[in-house]
Order: structure tokens, then sequence, then C-alpha cells
């Protein structure tokens, strides 16, 4: 027979792998794509060549998107590990303003696709 505290300490432990997992990856995209949206302003920027923002803005705010919705499946872990009230309702606060700021990325970048 199965031991029911062995069993909730190994999912409790996976669940916490994976939320780690996750948030490590979230925040991975977001710096690697400020990291390539720097890199490539400062290359237009020696170069003296004319160019404009958008395009780069446009590559940033997607790696920002896509790495929020790695945090939000990581804020999600979290509830399930520790589902007490406070948590609930944190991560309820948390998903609504990543979505909202979501949603104003994503017109942001549909806005940038209809410029070129």
């Amino acid at each position: 027979m199965v031991d029911i505290d062995l069993l909730s300490g190994f999912s409790y432990a996976v669940l916490s792998f994976f939320e780690t997992f996750l948030t490590i990856i979230g925040l991975g995209l977001v710096i690697y794509g400020g990291i390539l949206a720097a890199g490539e302003v400062f290359l237009h920027e020696i170069g003296k060549k004319s160019f404009t923002y958008s395009h780069i803005r446009r590559q940033f705010t997607d790696k920002i998107l896509f790495g929020l919705e790695f945090l939000i499946a990581a804020d999600i872990i979290l509830t399930v590990r520790r589902p007490t009230l406070d948590d609930v309702l944190l991560l309820g606060v948390i998903v609504v303003v990543r979505t909202i700021l979501g949603y104003f990325l994503t017109k942001e970048v549909e806005e940038y696709k209809f410029e070129e």
C-alpha cells in the first residue's frame, strides 16, 4: 500500500520543481528579449543608420507576452500547492493584471504589424 504522506510529499516536490522551472523560463524569455532589443538598438545607433524602433519593439513585446504565459502557469501551480484563500485571491489579481497587460501588448503588436 502507498503511503499518502509520501505521495503528498512527492507531488509537492514535483509541483515545486515545475513552478520554479516555468518561472525561470518566463523570466528568461523576458530578459532574453530585453537583451536582444537593447543589442539591436545599440548596433543601429553605432551604425548611424536610419531605422524605426517598431520592429525591435514588436519582437521585444512578443518575448514579454510569451514570458508572461509561463509566469501565469507558474502562479497557477503555486496556488495548487498552497490553496489558501489569500493565495487564490492573489492569483486572481495577478492573472487579471497580466491578462490586461497581455491584451494591451497584443494590441500594440497588431499596430506594428499594421504599420509594416
